[in-house]
């Protein structure tokens, strides 16, 4: 995999997480139980986080051992695969307050591989 194509996935779950942010800034727990459309993109976007995340060569994952890549391919398998048995409680927990924490992790690897080091 060449260096373009790991960044442009950390990239792709940077935009995910923007879109999962941006579709549930305001809303209530209730309101995102309520509103289907809401709830699916979330999903969706989880499943684009997980398979992004997937495919980050594991010496680039190495440098930065604080992001949980495997907890979020993990997600993506059961949205995809065990959509039945989501549960939504988790989803949202995740949306407040682990994605938030994933974003200047995520950059930082940019941030860090853009510099050299």
């Amino acid at each position: 995999m060449s260096f373009r194509d790991w960044r442009s996935r950390v990239q792709d779950i940077l935009t995910a997480i923007d879109e999962i942010q941006q579709c549930t800034t305001g809303v209530s727990f209730e309101d995102f139980m309520a509103n289907r459309i809401v709830m699916k993109a979330a999903l969706y976007d989880y499943m684009i986080i997980g398979e992004a995340s997937r495919n980050i060569p594991l010496e680039v994952q190495a440098l930065a051992p604080q992001i949980p890549w495997r907890l979020m391919n993990n997600m993506r398998n059961v949205v995809a695969h065990e959509y039945f048995q989501v549960e939504l409680e988790i989803v949202w927990d995740s949306i407040q307050n682990d994605l938030p924490l994933l974003i200047p992790q995520l950059q930082e690897l940019l941030n860090q591989e853009a510099e050299g080091n």
